[in-house]
């Protein structure tokens, strides 16, 4: 009986990507014809905790723009914030973090 011989080849290396952080979501408050400036600006303060400056800023926003990024994070969180604003009688949606 014959002997056979293996022979070892090195196998070349495999190229693993690195995990690509991903991009952020996005809750978007929109312009609506029923709520007052003032009661979206009480919203932001009231919910978000923000200054009276900065919620006045994202309130013009809305309003001018029709609509302000007020929340960027993951998306089970933005999706809570989306479902707050609902709550508050605000129009908004979740949205990826444009690149």
């Amino acid at each position: 009986m014959g002997v056979i011989e293996a022979t070892r080849t090195e196998e070349s290396p495999v190229e693993v990507a690195a995990p690509v952080p991903d991009r952020p979501w996005q809750t978007v408050v929109w312009d609506d014809p029923v709520n007052l400036m003032s009661y979206v600006t009480h919203v932001f303060r009231e919910y978000f905790g923000l200054p009276a400056e900065r919620a006045e800023r994202l309130m013009l926003a809305v309003h001018n723009d029709g609509h302000a990024v007020v929340a960027e994070g993951a998306r089970e969180q933005m999706e809570l914030h989306t479902q707050a604003m609902h709550d508050y009688g605000l129009w908004a949606t979740v949205r990826k973090a444009p690149e």
